[in-house]
């Protein structure tokens, strides 16, 4: 099988294998298609390891390159997960916190792994992008106060 035109290399520091079961396990469309173990020695492996894993996430190819820790992650990158409600909300955003990721703001959270993720409701979207623009203002300075989005409360300063 050939190869996605174009794939998301994401660099681990020896967990990606871990990291690809959890996006695996916690978003829809998502799974791992192969796993490369190391031929020889590495600088921060051994032959035998787990070199690269390719998985999806949301549709997304992606592959995790278990390069050592001379990289870390940042804000600069990152998933934004489109949501249809605040059941899915919550689901994916206590997925990723409550397996030692940490809050962030404005629907923003980070994985354990250091990977930024926007669990961002489709409502917020629609609310920012309202033409009228003093309600899509209030929706905007309401989302700038919360951590993770709650819907009903987004709604509500749209509304007014």
């Amino acid at each position: 099988m050939n190869p996605a035109k174009i794939t998301l290399c994401l660099w681990f520091d020896g967990d990606a294998e871990e990291a690809a079961q959890f996006y695996a396990e916690t978003f829809p469309n998502s799974s791992i298609s192969g796993i490369t173990r190391a031929p020889g020695d590495f600088p921060d492996g051994k032959q035998g390891d787990v070199l690269t894993v390719e998985f999806t996430v949301v549709g997304i190819p992606c592959i995790g390159l278990n390069g050592g820790p001379a990289f870390k992650h940042s804000e600069a990158f990152s998933f934004q997960i489109a949501t249809e409600d605040q059941a899915e909300t919550d689901r994916l955003w206590n997925a990723i916190v409550e397996n030692g990721g940490q809050e962030s703001s404005c629907g923003w959270c980070k994985d354990k792994w250091g990977l930024s993720w926007q669990i961002t409701p489709r409502a917020l979207v629609n609310a920012i992008k309202d033409p009228d623009r003093v309600a899509a203002k209030r929706a905007f300075d309401a989302m700038m106060q919360m951590t993770k989005i709650e819907i009903e409360a987004i709604e509500s300063a749209h509304r007014g």
